[in-house]
């Protein structure tokens, strides 16, 4: 068939095809059924600051790309006011892939944060490789489906790790209220006599105005330790 590559000067197919079949995209992918993939696809350039997919949306989540050359930042509210940012993709990377398989809304936006090359997959491409190449089809699907479950894999991971991270800082938030718990009291004037003849129970006024300290443990705090695992 005929390929949209011979008149796009970014990178030629084969170096396409190459970055589809990296394991940063569709590692289980041949490199000779990458290629009669990406004669499917289409090139395209893409400006600095461009909106590629954006969080939530429903209508333009019928296709998948896979970025030539350049970087994208993935960000998302998740039910926050500010974005957070979740990654940065480069060359080799896949995006939206989920919405061109089953319809559903993109999950993230992604903002090109320099000029890109990328290269596009329709859903109604997919559905015509399936009807002239099912066998690759066929094989190009089983490599989405584990890329999927590599990355939900790594999620995973992450998600295990931030519990754990986050049981670490509950357990030092509660030695720190102990601490305050614990520390001396202010002595007010009420607690002062205020007659002359009282000057004798003065020290014990004073020291009703204190609560017993129990020693201090000192305890080295592990969540510096493991900040660095969520990297």
């Amino acid at each position: 068939m005929h390929s949209t590559f011979h008149s796009f000067s970014a990178i030629s197919e084969k170096d396409a095809a190459r970055l589809l079949s990296t394991e940063t995209a569709l590692g289980q992918l041949g490199l000779e059924d990458a290629l009669r993939i990406v004669r499917y696809m289409k090139p395209k350039r893409i400006k600095v600051g461009s909106i590629l997919v954006k969080e939530g949306e429903k209508v333009h989540n019928d296709f998948m790309m896979l970025i030539l050359s350049g970087d994208v930042r993935v960000e998302s509210q998740s039910g926050s006011p500010d974005e957070i940012v979740i990654t940065v993709l480069g060359a080799g990377s896949l995006i939206g892939e989920m919405g061109m398989i089953n319809n559903s809304p993109r999950s993230a936006t992604c903002i090109a944060t320099t000029d890109l090359a990328v290269a596009i997959l329709k859903r109604s491409t997919l559905k015509k490789i399936l009807a002239e190449e099912s066998d690759l089809a066929a094989r190009f699907m089983l490599a989405i489906s584990s890329h999927l479950a590599l990355r939900l894999r790594d999620t995973t991971i992450k998600l295990k790790k931030f519990i754990q991270l986050s049981g670490m800082l509950q357990d030092e938030v509660y030695m720190l209220m102990d601490a305050q718990t614990a520390a001396p009291k202010k002595i007010r004037r009420s607690d002062m006599p205020t007659e002359p003849m009282a000057l004798r129970t003065l020290p014990t006024a004073l020291m009703s105005g204190f609560t017993p300290l129990s020693p201090a443990k000192t305890k080295a705090s592990p969540v510096k330790s493991k900040l660095g695992n969520l990297q």
